[in-house]
């Protein structure tokens, strides 16, 4: 395991206090329109075209770039606590990240609670990976963010246990941003850092949980990746950042994945919140992560010499 520190920049401590300011009404709020709103506000990519698209049988949207590695694909998986968030919304980011890896994105609308509980988002996450090999693409990475993140996560071990590390069958590679990995919420940050996290809340992430879980025990490997099997687990990177109470869901799912021998690397952005990447064109912290994952899942190594380890 690798921890990477990444230090703020002076201009992302000023853009930081203005985004600050602006979001501090809406701390905690998890309403549809309003994170659909959000993150659309993205700035689209250049050289991406965007069309609604199937997958196993789900609907969703492609990000496609001019420049595309033959029979590769993302599979991205949304954020949104499971219970907000659109394939379309998303649009705008996921182009940035398909056009930087040079592969095509696919962003499923998996289903959200709690009209469609669990375990609705993980079978449609499943069927639309299912469906994009069917496609033929064999070179296969996962990307997502905070829910999706999590669910990433869990898609990728209960892949492996179920074909192995078979390369034209199991993700070659997963990135994550600010993953959701304990829906039990025993993270320490989730108290130590809240009043520092601009955006979440302990009392909205358990709503939300509640909405998805019903009675299900949020210990369960299929809701939190924390609690899975964790061997044979291909090359993980998360980013996150220090000012967000998600944070010990990263650090220990990252101890988790390295005692059982797997290959995991941990970048931590000081003064960032969640899913601070989608920020991209406004922070430098977004632009440099988005830079040095698309690298990631090229097959670079962008490992830097970690603080700790």
């Amino acid at each position: 395991m690798t921890l990477t520190h990444h230090p703020i920049v002076p201009q992302d401590q000023a853009t930081m206090t203005k985004i600050r300011e602006v979001a501090a009404p809406a701390k905690g709020v998890l309403e549809r329109a309003a994170f659909d709103a959000v993150i659309e506000h993205t700035p689209a990519a250049h050289s991406v075209t965007y069309e609604a698209g199937t997958a196993g049988g789900i609907s969703g949207w492609w990000c496609r770039p001019l420049h595309q590695t033959p029979r590769a694909a993302i599979l991205y998986l949304h954020g949104g606590a499971y219970i907000a968030g659109s394939a379309r919304a998303y649009c705008n980011f996921v182009g940035h990240i398909a056009d930087r890896v040079q592969r095509p994105a696919f962003i499923p609308d998996y289903a959200l609670a709690p009209e469609r509980p669990f375990p609705a988002a993980l079978e449609d996450a499943q069927a639309a990976y299912a469906g994009l090999l069917d496609q033929g693409f064999v070179d296969m990475v996962l990307v997502g963010d905070s829910a999706g993140g999590g669910l990433a996560l869990i898609l990728t071990s209960l892949t492996i246990a179920a074909k192995g590390r078979n390369p034209t069958l199991s993700p070659k590679r997963v990135a994550v941003m600010s993953p959701w990995t304990d829906l039990a919420l025993t993270g320490t940050t989730m108290e130590t850092l809240a009043d520092a996290d601009p955006f979440l809340t302990k009392a909205a992430l358990a709503s939300a949980a509640n909405q998805y879980l019903g009675s299900h025990h949020p210990r369960d490997p299929r809701a939190s990746p924390l609690y899975g099997n964790l061997e044979g687990m291909p090359p993980i990177r998360v980013d996150v950042g220090e000012d967000e109470i998600l944070l010990d869901d990263t650090r220990r799912y990252a101890e988790r994945v390295a005692s059982a021998d797997s290959e995991v690397e941990v970048h931590a952005w000081e003064g960032m919140p969640h899913v601070f990447p989608a920020n991209v064109g406004v922070l430098h912290a977004a632009d440099e992560a988005l830079k040095h994952i698309a690298l990631f899942l090229r097959g670079h190594d962008t490992r830097r010499s970690a603080e700790a380890a």
